[in-house]
């Protein structure tokens, strides 16, 4: 009996239908970890990431503008999610991913696409507070400078999109599933900006991704 065969083809079909990874590639990672779905969507995870960043350079100048409202139209959300050729953008897994940011977004209510787009005010406020908190234990400034490198990293999470965890699996980040889609469909994909509106909320949200602006001009 193969390798092949000792891996059950409901674990293939769950493991794709949980990492959105082709059938081949979870044949493999379920391979690698001797059966392991939890493993082996770790392993599909950190090559998705690896696959991204190779093609993370390349310009992405077509994509798809999506839109969500939730709870009985009280809070909208409008997202430009960009890929590098109109066929991608027209796919069901590009117009997947581009549905589920965008209802993510809605949850979550992010201030900024990445970490690099936090305005160098909002990055200097939250230092100084996080550091005078952390001075207030009375602890010495090696060890108060690592515990605010520590919240600057959460508030990070909390704020930025791609590094929030999706609303869907906890285990996985925004930038993580977009990373899934780009393995698979072999495309830079990156999020250009968003929009998010509430009912009666005295503020809303737009978010621009920095390096795209620089681009353009």
């Amino acid at each position: 009996m193969t390798v092949s065969e000792k891996i059950d083809a409901k674990l293939v079909k769950e493991l794709r239908e949980k990492s959105g990874a082709p059938m081949g590639d979870c044949l493999k990672a379920l391979q690698e970890t001797k059966g392991d779905i939890e493993g082996a969507f770790v392993v599909l995870r950190k090559r998705g990431m690896a696959s991204a960043q190779k093609k993370a350079a390349r310009t992405t100048n077509e994509g798809a503008v999506g839109t969500y409202i939730h709870a009985g139209g009280k809070i909208g959300v409008l997202l430009e999610l960009n890929c590098e050729s109109d066929f991608v953008a027209r796919t069901e897994d590009f117009q997947e991913l581009l549905k589920d940011i965008s209802m993510h977004i809605a949850a979550s209510d992010p201030r900024y696409v990445r970490a690099e787009d936090v305005t160098a005010e909002d990055l200097a406020r939250e230092k100084d507070i996080f550091r005078a908190q952390a001075a207030a234990t009375g602890k010495p400034a090696p060890v108060i400078e690592k515990i605010v490198d520590g919240k600057m990293a959460k508030f990070y999470e909390e704020v930025c999109l791609i590094e929030q965890p999706f609303i869907k699996d906890q285990a996985v980040t925004i930038k993580e599933l977009i990373a899934t889609k780009v393995g698979k469909l072999g495309e830079n994909i990156t999020v250009r900006r968003f929009a998010r509106f509430k009912v009666g909320a005295p503020e809303w949200t737009v978010a621009t991704t920095k390096i795209v602006e620089a681009a353009a001009e």
